[in-house]
């Protein structure tokens, strides 16, 4: 099942800076495969669109991870 983030997201839809060589695997792996894994999803999900670096790339779970635990104070 695809992300339901696809459409407006800018990672799938290639409109960030510096895409990485091998943006093909991680789409594949966080936008079709375990989209719920991915670091910009997360943080969508929890505090919103508006909310995503516009730099987060989708396996910087670590980043996203603090981003939330920093709203959360």
């Amino acid at each position: 099942m695809d992300c339901r983030c696809l459409p407006d997201c800018p990672f799938f839809n290639d409109r960030m800076q510096n895409m990485p060589s091998f943006a093909g695997v991680l789409k594949q792996r966080f936008c079709h495969d375990d989209w719920a894994s991915c670091a910009r999803c997360m943080i969508a999900t929890e505090l919103g669109r508006e909310a995503v670096p516009p730099d987060l790339f989708p396996d910087e779970r670590e980043r996203a991870q603090g981003i939330l635990d920093s709203a959360r104070v």
